[in-house]
Formats: C-alpha cells, sequence, structure tokens
C-alpha cells in the first residue's frame, strides 16, 4: 500500500503561500463559515468542522478568527453570508487537466472572474463533465513525518490505520498522503489520532486518475503562472490539477526561485 503522487508534490513554491496569507486566510475561514452553517457549530458533533478548525489552525489562523467563522456559520450575529458552491473545469498547457472549486456570494462574478484568469493565462474553459471524469473524489489525510522528535515511516500509518481501511499511502517528502473512500476519511483521521500522531488535514479531494507529463521548463512556468492567476481569485477555494513535472524541470525551477 504505497505510492508517490507528483500532483501533491507539485504544489509548487511554498514561499507564495507566504506572500498569500490574507488570501490563504480568508479561504479557511470561508471553509469553516460553510461547515459550521452546514453541520452545525459545535466540533465535536461536526467532523467536517472539526478538521476544518484544524487545518485552519495549521495555517496559522488566529483563534479570534477562527471563532468569528464559526459564530458567522452558526448563524450567531447578523454578518453571515451563505456561499453558493461551484465547480469550472479548464485545461492548461500540455492538456493538463484543471478542476477549480468556489465558494461564492455572486455566481455571475465567479464565472467571469474565472473565465478571465484561465483564457489570459494560457488555458482554455472546458465542457462540463470532460474535466471532472478524470477525477475520483477521495478522503485524504495529510500526516507530517516528523513526529515531536521522531520520524515517522509508512509501516508505523499502516499499522495505525489498517482497521479503517484506507485505500493507499503515498509518500510525499515530509509527509504521507492517506488516501481512502470519502466516506471513512473521519475514521481515518480519528485511528491516526489514537495512535497518538498529529494530523496536518483531513478532507475530501478531487485526485486524478492519471497524470500529465510536463515535457519542459517553459510548459511548467506556463502552467505554474496560470494556476497561480486562479489560485488568487477570491472566490476560488481550492485548484487540481494532473500535472506531472519531472524532478530535473522542477529542479530548473528551484534553482531559479
Amino acid at each position: 500500500m504505497s505510492g508517490h503522487s507528483k500532483w501533491a508534490t507539485t504544489k509548487h513554491k511554498k514561499a507564495a503561500i507566504d506572500a498569500k496569507r490574507g488570501k490563504l486566510f480568508a479561504k479557511l475561514v470561508k471553509n469553516i463559515e460553510v461547515a459550521a452553517r452546514t453541520g452545525g457549530p459545535d466540533p465535536s458533533g461536526n467532523p467536517t468542522l472539526y478538521d476544518a478548525i484544524q487545518k485552519a489552525r495549521k495555517n496559522s489562523v488566529p483563534v479570534d478568527n477562527i471563532d468569528r467563522a464559526v459564530k458567522r456559520g452558526g448563524g450567531v450575529g447578523g454578518d453571515a453570508v451563505d456561499y453558493t458552491a461551484l465547480m469550472y473545469e479548464a485545461y492548461g498547457p500540455a492538456g493538463v487537466a484543471i478542476l477549480i472549486e468556489c465558494l461564492t456570494d455572486n455566481r455571475n462574478r465567479s464565472a467571469s472572474d474565472v473565465k478571465v484568469a484561465v483564457t489570459r493565462n494560457g488555458g482554455t474553459m472546458a465542457d462540463v463533465g470532460s474535466v471532472s471524469r478524470i477525477f475520483d473524489r477521495k478522503g485524504v489525510v495529510e500526516v507530517a513525518k516528523e513526529q515531536g522528535g521522531r520520524t515517522l515511516t509508512e509501516d508505523d500509518l499502516i499499522e495505525a490505520t489498517l482497521d479503517a481501511d484506507p485505500e493507499d499511502i503515498a509518500d510525499e517528502g515530509e509527509s504521507f498522503r492517506v488516501v481512502s473512500d470519502p466516506s471513512v476519511v473521519v475514521e481515518v483521521r480519528k485511528a491516526v489520532q489514537a495512535a497518538g500522531l498529529d494530523y496536518e488535514s483531513a478532507e475530501v479531494q478531487f485526485v486524478p486518475q492519471y497524470h500529465q507529463a510536463i515535457d519542459s521548463k517553459d510548459q511548467a512556468e506556463k502552467l505554474f503562472k496560470l494556476l497561480d492567476a486562479i489560485e488568487d481569485l477570491d472566490d476560488v477555494q481550492t485548484v487540481y490539477s494532473n500535472e506531472d513535472v519531472p524532478d530535473e524541470i522542477s529542479a530548473q525551477l528551484d534553482a531559479e526561485d
């Protein structure tokens, strides 16, 4: 039960997250609001909210921001916003498939912003279903390898999560991704915790069935420019793509960073 997905390891330029920290906070806070609105404001009875809060904490969102988001989502106060979930599909350089998840209070704005970001940065909008058909919804629990002075192994995770029936454990360098059916993601997360391990995030994601090879540094640069433009939109929550960037091209990009 092992494997390696370039899709996760090519989440490029970690420094860019720091540069966009305000936007990242806003996206994480929005996730909390939606989770609280959907399943109630009590994390002990709402595992989706529990995990949304965990992810926000891991990304250093201030506690006050988290508390206010829970209250807004739970209907406490008069500033709650009702978001609509939307999905857009696109293709990037080299035929890379892109799924774009949005949470918005204005459908027209989201549609326009996404279309402009895609078409102005070398991508094309795709017909509904043409991209989503190559992605599967999966539960994904991210677990850091370094755990309080010890280095976690794949065997440690297999032993910890076996009863929760995960489908795969992928080595992502500094962490492991435990992939499961969406219906058991909470059970996998609880199994990780029961083993005394910390986790980075636990959520349902779209995982590609196959990866599209990037053949040149130029293609990679164009793709990452496109993905950055999409991710920078206020209404965009998550962007999924199926690129496979060879190590030598990644090294070239890193050398220029």
